[in-house]
Formats: C-alpha cells, structure tokens, sequence
C-alpha cells in the first residue's frame, strides 16, 4: 500500500473575518499543484462561519458538494425550493448537475457554525439537480461503521450521489480497533480525523484534523484509537 500524509497544518488556510478556513485542496486563493484533489475527491474545506454569516446565492455545476456539519446549525436554500438547517451529525448533498443556485448561512446569529464541505467528481455529467439531507445518530453505536454516503444507486444506507463512492464515519473509543475493507478494489481511501489520534498502516500516527490518502490496497484497512477519535473514511475512484 501506498500512503500520502497529509498533516493538518500543512493545509492552506484563510481568514476572511466571518470564514476561517482551512484547505485540504487548492482552493480560491490557495493554488497549490501538489494539492489538485485525490483521485474524485477534489476538495475538503474545514471551515468556521460566525454567527449570522455565510455564502449568499451562488451557482454550481456538474459536482457532488456534501456538507458534514459538526456544530452550530447551517442554513440551506435553493432554487429547487428546498430549505433546510442542518446541525452536528447531519449531512447534505446537493448535485449540481446541469446547474443550481443555493445560498449558506449559520442559522445562530450568536454562536459560531463548524462543518467540512466536500466535493466529489461526478461519474455522470449535466444531470437533472437534486438534494438531499439527512441525520445520522453516530454517536449512538460507537466503535463501527456509519455510512452516509453512497453511489447513487445502490440500495445501501447512505445518502447517494453521483460517484462509485463510499463515506464512512465512526466514532472510536481508547484503545478500540476498527477495519475497513473496499467496496470496489479499484478504489482508493482518503481518511481525515475530525478529532482524536488514530494509528494506521506502519504505526502512522495521526491526530486532530490530519489526513491520509491510501492507494494501492491490497487488504483491510486497520485503524486504532490512541484515544477516543472521531473519523471520516472517504472510499474514492482515483480518475
């Protein structure tokens, strides 16, 4: 197996007063050619949005933009109507497909809004745009898998999108062992720790808001919990 790390604080990173972000991938301001994506995965932005701000109505096309919101509440409206306030544990996905308008605010005029916004290549171009968003209680089984997100047509759990891809996300308990196995053997794995230290791999130690990318896998993936962690697994094609 082939791993690529990538440390938390080796990201970009911008602060716009009411945005502090940081950046996994090149993104607005930050360009940076070793940091293009990882195979269909090509963008994670971990971002902190003050009380009352956000995104104003703005377009989108042909991309799966996935939103895990970790506190505070996120504000969701779009052109197809929907509306939504996503909170910790909740995920949105809106393909963009052919193209959509939707605006982002934190919903707390007070307190601040934390959430990781994803976006994947889609497998299938200019397709009718769609939304979706759902609650998923990790915190209610610790110690395993949570699915939430899934090819758009497999008859899993998970919310579906447009990519031969699958997102896990568990919450580990000091000292607990965790394993993952491909869905599909041509995939490859992009794991970021939301919180906690994990170790994987050749005694990999990784901690808060680290990140690896695995290719060439040729059997499970085995992560241990140096202490109680919180992470997000992203089963990817690499294009």
């Amino acid at each position: 197996m082939q791993y690529i790390i990538h440390k938390s604080n080796s990201r970009g990173s911008a602060d716009y007063g009411w945005l502090k972000t940081n950046y996994s991938f090149s993104f607005a301001e930050y360009m940076n050619p070793d940091r293009m994506g990882f195979g269909a995965l090509r963008v994670l932005n971990d971002d902190i949005i003050a009380g009352g701000k956000g995104f104003g109505a703005h377009p989108h096309n042909n991309m799966e933009i996935i939103t895990v919101a970790l506190s505070g509440g996120l504000e969701h409206k779009d052109n197809m109507g929907n509306v939504s306030v996503s909170k910790a544990g909740d995920v949105q996905v809106m393909s963009a497909g052919s193209g959509v308008f939707h605006s982002e605010f934190n919903a707390h005029p007070d307190t601040d809004l934390t959430l990781l916004q994803i976006w994947v290549i889609p497998n299938k171009m200019n397709v009718l745009p769609r939304y979706e968003h759902r609650y998923f209680d990790i915190q209610s089984k610790v110690n395993t898998w949570h699915q939430i997100i899934k090819p758009i047509d497999s008859q899993e759990e998970g919310i579906g999108i447009y990519q031969e891809a699958w997102f896990q996300r568990a919450m580990l308990e000091r000292d607990k062992r965790l394993e993952y196995n491909l869905k599909n053997s041509q995939n490859s794995i992009y794991l970021f720790v939301i919180s906690g230290q994990i170790i994987i791999g050749n005694n990999i130690e990784l901690k808060t808001r680290d990140a690896v990318g695995i290719g060439n896998i040729d059997e499970k993936i085995s992560i241990l919990a140096n202490e109680k962690a919180d992470i997000l697994l992203m089963e990817i094609p690499i294009l």
